[in-house]
């Protein structure tokens, strides 16, 4: 059963209280732009070419966002400001659809076509809709119609119901000439964030980086030729109103421009600014992606990574079942200008290739990383290794008193592969108000206050035991 809602009076300027109101739509726009940070919030600037009557009225300021923030709305006339000011605004989001335009004729006269087959022609029957709640239902003279195989032709759009979302404003204007307004709104539904590629060389020495920013917009309306900024961190927003009050932060921002990339890179406030360098269509229910970064031959460190995740020191160890310890595979690239990268990288996901003897790029792994400054190291766990084998177990345990104890460790590393391989063996000591390293088979370097850091080498086809013993005490 197919239902069309025909319209008799379908305009503007059929909207309640339009035929007083002026109105502004995306044809008065002459530019927009777009600050998107990575928390689904957007801070829109939308500059129109206005004429505006002199005195007080009505102005329907429409195509705006329909997830906009009414409270964040900021007005301003850029070419007289102090001849122009909004004294109330109203923002009118129910929006026309089919269940609200029969919602509000329930109870009313309705008209009903149905194209008979047989006749080869249009009937027309007048109709009282009775209920619109799951279905429609008809009053036909005398019967009732459970649904009708027809169109639904309402004789006139009911108040109240608008075809956009719409900011109506009573407006105080002192200037007839035409001017530059600026109208800035926070609006949910529009988020971005980066992805990366790593392509990894045969040695796992090299690899080339690339960036990209994925842009998503599902605010209900769309940017043209938008100038596009997007913001990295972490940025207070009060819940559950999720409003963003510091929204005018960006506007006196002026970012150098540079060729050598689409985006430009500023740090703004304790965040980091990312300017993309040309205009952007972001059309609604979109998802964009746009070249962040390019980085080739960058250097990387591969490791692989034994951790301990137990607090085994001041306990007997009784349970061989969990004598085999993952080794991690961890690629390390330093974010620096000297490695061919140096600048700021937003919070992502990094997926990482690699050739195969074909020539075919296989994947080998991902991993997540935070906002990471420049100068900084990324670590990249890929997987845990094929063919390293580490295991561990208790070798000796004794209680020295009520609060000291003292234990000894082996772990032991296998190497099957074809090529020497050197393995980090990480102990975290957390917990204890002091501790000891007794004896080690091999030396060991204090990385902080409750770690410590063995480097374990291992031939191939070999086996290597690092044992060390260690007393641990409470106070």
């Amino acid at each position: 059963m197919r239902f069309l809602i025909v319209l008799f009076f379908l305009s503007v300027t059929s909207l309640a209280n339009a035929q007083t109101a002026s109105t502004s739509t995306l044809e008065d726009q002459t530019g927009v732009a777009v600050t998107v940070y990575n928390q689904n919030i957007g801070l829109v600037k939308d500059a129109r070419k206005l004429t505006i009557p002199v005195g007080q009225g009505e102005l329907r300021f429409m195509d705006v966002a329909a997830l906009i923030q009414p409270e964040t709305v900021h007005v301003k006339s850029l070419t007289a400001p102090e001849r122009f000011s909004v004294l109330e605004q109203n923002y009118e989001y129910d929006l026309i659809n089919r269940q609200k335009l029969l919602d509000k004729y329930v109870g009313q006269k309705v008209k009903l076509l149905h194209f008979n087959d047989f006749q080869g022609k249009e009937d027309t029957a007048e109709a009282t809709l009775i209920s619109n709640n799951d279905g429609q239902i008809y009053k036909i003279g005398d019967e009732i119609y459970l649904g009708h195989p027809g169109e639904v032709v309402l004789p006139k759009l009911p108040e109240n119901l608008i075809a956009k979302p719409t900011l109506a404003w009573l407006f105080e204007n002192a200037d007839a000439k035409p001017q530059d307004v600026e109208v800035s709104y926070i609006t949910g539904g529009i988020n971005w964030k980066a992805d990366y590629v790593l392509v990894v060389n045969k040695d796992d020495t090299k690899g080339d980086l690339s960036g990209w920013v994925t842009l998503t917009n599902q605010s209900g309306t769309m940017y043209k030729d938008a100038q596009l900024k997007l913001v990295a961190g972490k940025v207070n927003v009060v819940s559950p109103q999720n409003v963003y009050r510091k929204k005018m932060m960006l506007d006196e921002m002026k970012v150098a421009k540079t060729a050598a990339q689409q985006f430009v890179e500023q740090g703004m406030f304790e965040y980091h600014l990312y300017d993309l360098q040309r205009k952007t269509t972001i059309k609604e229910n979109q998802t964009k992606q746009i070249s962040l970064l390019e980085a080739k031959a960058a250097t990387i460190r591969k490791e692989l990574l034994v951790q301990s995740q137990g607090n085994w020191w001041y306990t007997r160890y009784v349970d061989p079942s969990q004598s085999k310890t993952p080794v991690n595979v961890v690629m390390n690239v330093k974010n620096s200008e000297e490695n061919h990268l140096g600048m700021p990288l937003p919070a992502g996901t990094v997926r990482l290739y690699k050739e195969d003897a074909s020539g075919s790029l296989q994947f080998i792994g991902e991993d997540v990383i935070d906002h990471t400054p420049k100068d900084e190291e990324l670590k990249l766990k890929v997987g845990e290794a094929f063919d390293v084998v580490a295991e561990r177990r208790q070798v000796s345990f004794r209680q020295v008193t009520n609060k000291e104890y003292e234990s000894e460790w082996e772990v032991t590393l296998r190497n099957h592969k074809k090529e020497d391989v050197t393995v980090t063996v990480i102990e975290p000591l957390e917990g204890f108000s002091n501790w000891e390293i007794l004896t080690s088979s091999l030396p060991y370097e204090k990385v902080d206050a409750s770690t410590v850091r063995f480097y374990v080498p291992v031939s191939k086809d070999g086996e290597t035991k690092l044992t060390y013993q260690v007393r641990v005490m409470y106070f």
